[in-house]
């Protein structure tokens, strides 16, 4: 990161405190995962804050997050090929540590 410091991080790569979270560290901890976001990423982060704003958790699992990813964003977006996709591996875990958030509680 730049000028900014980068926030403090767990073990599992996870930011210990989610308002701590920048577009700028979204940035380097998705080079962690091996990921270049583009906007179809951005926009299933947005979607992740707005759900732990709401509900303050992340998607506890897969099934949830492509669920309430197809609720938000539509059958398009909200399925789980679209979704491995950007977001390689378990998809929630990788896409709640981009976005800043807490370890979904049902991913292993």
């Amino acid at each position: 990161m730049t000028n900014a410091k980068m926030p403090v991080r767990n073990n599992e790569g996870f930011l210990e405190n989610a308002n701590d979270w920048t577009a700028e560290a979204a940035t380097v901890i998705a080079k962690d995962e091996n990921i270049d976001l583009s906007e179809k990423h951005w926009e299933i982060i947005r979607f992740l804050r707005s759900f732990y704003n709401t509900h303050e958790m992340s998607p506890p699992s897969n099934r949830l997050f492509v669920k309430s990813v197809k609720e938000a964003l539509g059958e398009e977006k909200g399925n789980s090929i679209y979704i491995m996709q950007l977001f390689p591996g378990t998809p929630a875990k990788t896409a709640c540590r981009i976005a800043g958030l807490p370890r979904p509680t049902n991913c292993l």
